[in-house]
């Protein structure tokens, strides 16, 4: 790390995105509804444009190495927080979350998730400030990870899921109905715990396990904890309008998925690579560095960028080969989860189909 951030422009950046953030909540507690696709079109764009006007502040006040790393940071984030996105796709339609509250859902889950990588971030920077070689054990599980990524189906995340409906339901008195936002409600003189209880165990449950993936992915493009961590929180800010966007497509884009398995893999090579080059294992070349080539930040950068514009690009391919693409959602404000559009559509197109056989 050749460059050095300003104290006032972390601690003028730490002001600022905190009053964001508590703004974004507010404005969920205060005026919850389910946001029409403009609407969370226009939010999405508005989160895109402050990360890259961070990163424009990054390369004037920092410099281009430091704008260069929260760029493929950040870039990286976002993309496992899409696929983030899907897991919670699946935890809304499974409770039939009522769609008034998903955004305050959502938001819980974002706090959580800014949370739970908010400490991983501490423990990850003490680790590697203390030790080298944990730089190897980072690389060899984001390689594993890399491989579950492309070799398990959609399948397997909603089988854990319903595995941790499952032992809880039994283990807990817990009723059908929602009733608001209240974890806890009386039927009867009696209390039980609602639905919503197992909804937000099962989103910081997918927080956890993604933080776990997330942070060394990003402590192998940089290792300022400050980037680390504003990466995170630009990748995580508008996650709750993308939902409404494009939750109900996520799962169509197909090859999303080798796209972030590619990038894992990637960092993953990247960050053994650089253990090799920092060597101080003594059972490895006698404890002494290895002249190994090191991937720089502007490389990763460019492998990012593509490995997801072409994985995005064949997946819309694909869908419109196949006629498969679903419309946006039009905010209505029924009850349904975005998984159903597809549903919807699905049944739309057999009534069609069928009336005009008739026709014939």
């Amino acid at each position: 790390m050749d460059y050095v951030i300003p104290a006032w422009f972390e601690i003028g950046s730490f002001v600022v995105l905190t009053i964001i953030l508590v703004a974004d909540l507010l404005l969920v507690v205060r005026r919850p509804h389910v946001p029409s696709p403009k609407e969370s079109g226009l939010w999405v764009a508005f989160y895109v444009t402050l990360a890259l006007i961070f990163a424009g502040l990054m390369f004037a006040f920092v410099g281009p190495d430091a704008g260069g790393e929260f760029v493929a940071g950040w870039l990286t984030e976002y993309s496992l927080s899409i696929d983030n996105l899907f897991v919670f796709v699946i935890i809304m339609a499974q409770f039939s979350v009522p769609k008034k509250m998903q955004q305050e859902v959502l938001m819980v889950g974002i706090i959580l998730a800014l949370l739970f990588r908010g400490v991983f971030i501490l423990l990850g920077a003490t680790l590697i400030e203390a030790y080298s070689w944990v730089f190897y054990i980072f690389g060899a599980f984001l390689l594993i990870t890399a491989a579950q990524q492309a070799f398990s189906g959609r399948d397997d995340d909603e089988e854990r899921e319903s595995k941790l409906i499952g032992f809880l339901r039994k283990r807990i008195a817990i009723t059908d109905e929602f009733d608001g936002m209240k974890i806890r409600t009386r039927i009867d003189g009696r209390t039980f715990f609602t639905p919503l209880l197992i909804v937000f165990i099962a989103i910081g449950t997918t927080d956890l396990i993604f933080a776990l993936d997330s942070i060394p992915a990003i402590f192998g493009i940089t290792q300022s904890p400050f980037i680390v961590f504003t990466a995170n929180v630009f990748a995580l800010m508008g996650l709750r309008q993308l939902y409404f966007l494009l939750g109900h497509l996520v799962d169509k884009l197909e090859y999303l998925k080798y796209g972030i398995a590619f990038i894992l893999a990637f960092i993953g090579v990247k960050l053994v690579l650089h253990a090799l080059h920092e060597n101080e294992v003594p059972f490895i070349n006698g404890g002494e560095p290895l002249p190994v080539p090191e991937i720089d930040t502007w490389t990763s950068l460019i492998v990012i960028i593509l490995a997801m514009a072409v994985s995005v690009a064949a997946s819309l391919l694909k869908l419109r080969r196949e006629q498969r693409y679903i419309p946006s959602l039009t905010g209505r404000d029924d009850d349904e989860a975005p998984a159903a559009v597809q549903k919807a559509a699905e049944g739309e197109a057999s009534v069609r189909g069928a009336s005009e056989s008739r026709e014939r």
